[in-house]
Parts: C-alpha cells; sequence; structure tokens
C-alpha cells in the first residue's frame, strides 16, 4: 500500500504573530507541523507497519517547509517530498490542492491522510479539494480506520456522535483528533533525518497549476466594540431594553 500524507509547516501556536504588507513578519517565529497531520503521519506510519507498503510526506511552500518533512522523517516515514514555491499563499487552498493531487497521481497511491485542518488558516479545504481533483472519495474527521483489501472502515466524528462508514480505496482522509496518538521522534531519527534527501518538485513538475488567489493587503481586525451593561428591575424590563437596542443601535431587528 502507497500512502501519502500531507504536512503542512504553521506558526507554534505561542508565536506572536505581527503582520507585513501581504503577508505575515516571519522573523523570529518558530514553525511546527500543523498537529493535526501529525495523526495522518503516524496513521500511515501505522498502516505501513501491519500491511507493508510506502508513506510518502509531500509539503508545499518555501525552502524553511523542509524542517517539517525532516520531522516527518524522524517520525518514521520513508520518503519526503517538497514541492517547492517560493511566493508560497497559504490562503490559496485550491493551487495546493492541485499540486499535491497532481503529485498524488503522479506516484500511484493508494490512499491521501491529512490532518482535519490546519492550524493558521483553518479552512478545512486542501483534503477534501485534493479528492475532488483525484475524482476520489473523501471521508472527513476520521477518529477509526481498518483497512481490509480495497475497502476502508471509518469511524468518524459527527455532530453529538461518531458515523461508521465504509469506503472503496483509492481514497482521501483527513485525521482527527483520537485518531491515534502521535510518536515522538527519537533522537536516532532525528539524527537519521537529517541525512536523509528530500525530493524536490516545482509547480512545473506538476501541471503548473494557476494561482487562484491573489492577497492584496492584511489588516489586523478592527478593535472589539466594548459592551454595554443594561439596567433592569426585572426580565421583562431587560427584554425591552436589549430589543430596542438591537432594533435602534445594532440594527439587526
Amino acid at each position: 500500500m502507497k500512502v501519502v500524507v500531507l504536512v503542512k509547516q504553521v506558526p507554534d501556536t505561542e508565536t506572536s504573530i505581527k503582520l507585513g504588507d501581504k503577508s505575515i513578519n516571519e522573523a523570529g517565529i518558530k514553525w511546527i507541523i500543523s498537529p493535526y497531520d501529525e495523526f495522518a503521519i503516524e496513521e500511515g506510519i501505522k498502516l505501513r507497519e501491519k500491511n507493508g507498503g510506502e508513506v510518502i510526506a509531500v509539503t508545499v511552500g518555501p525552502d524553511r517547509t523542509q524542517e517539517a518533512l525532516r520531522t516527518a522523517y524522524a517520525m518514521g516515514v520513508d520518503k519526503a517530498v517538497h514541492i517547492k514555491v517560493d511566493n508560497y499563499n497559504t490562503f490559496d487552498s485550491v493551487f495546493t490542492s492541485e499540486l499535491i493531487a497532481n503529485f498524488v497521481k503522479s506516484v500511484g497511491a493508494d490512499l491521501v491522510i491529512s490532518g482535519k485542518q490546519s492550524i493558521d488558516t483553518d479552512s478545512s479545504q486542501v483534503g477534501v479539494q485534493v479528492a475532488e481533483f483525484l475524482g476520489w472519495g473523501h471521508v472527513a474527521l476520521a477518529t477509526k480506520l481498518e483497512i481490509n483489501g480495497s475497502t476502508a472502515k471509518i469511524v468518524k466524528e459527527i455532530e453529538g456522535g461518531n458515523a461508521e462508514v465504509e469506503a472503496a480505496l483509492p481514497l482521501v482522509l483527513t485525521a482527527q483528533k483520537g485518531l491515534n496518538e502521535p510518536r515522538y521522534p527519537s533522537l536516532k531519527g532525528i539524527m537519521t533525518a537529517k541525512k536523509k534527501p528530500i525530493e524536490t518538485k516545482t509547480p512545473a513538475d506538476l501541471g503548473n497549476p494557476a494561482a487562484s488567489i491573489e492577497i492584496v493587503s492584511l489588516e489586523p481586525p478592527p478593535p472589539r466594540i466594548p459592551g454595554r451593561k443594561l439596567e433592569a428591575a426585572d426580565a421583562e424590563g431587560f427584554a425591552v431594553q436589549l430589543v430596542k437596542a438591537l432594533r435602534e443601535e445594532a440594527k439587526v431587528i
């Protein structure tokens, strides 16, 4: 079985983000693998350990994203591929997804696993868009996976509970917390990962898709409007004041 796991490098959640004109200011940022992608990596490795095959980690972005691939190597993937895009726009999920889908086609993968979302843009779009470009089925928010031959049995999170579904391979899966417990890279794995080769692709190698989003500028959200405390003697008085404020001040009713 050939499994492709999607890896995105994102700022650490404790990093203070400062804006530039059209992108964030990267000075001083600590970069990590998006945590949900760690579940994807671990699941790919578990499948290889059980069924044999190969796990390929792939990322899109500038040169610094190779650090994330080194971490994936240290966790245990077999191969790492960097789709090099120097002016990478993290918000352009369609461009990213088409590049990844074209790569997946080129290697003949059986399964693609990504995190359910990245913790920077939180769009939850790449997994489903990769499936759409490939013409494959897609199952989101997986918390359990079993594969028997060409059939996958998946437990997925839904509002208020879980659902059990079956799907045929090839398939795209997005991983939710609880799918597994990602392993920590060992010291030996970290040292070995530094010497392993990273294959580099460019958009020209993968159909040269056109970017679909242009960032004109970035700016922080406006300051939150301070709240106002209502004063009344009873519930009816509060209700009257609230409705009046919503109608005359907020103009939402």
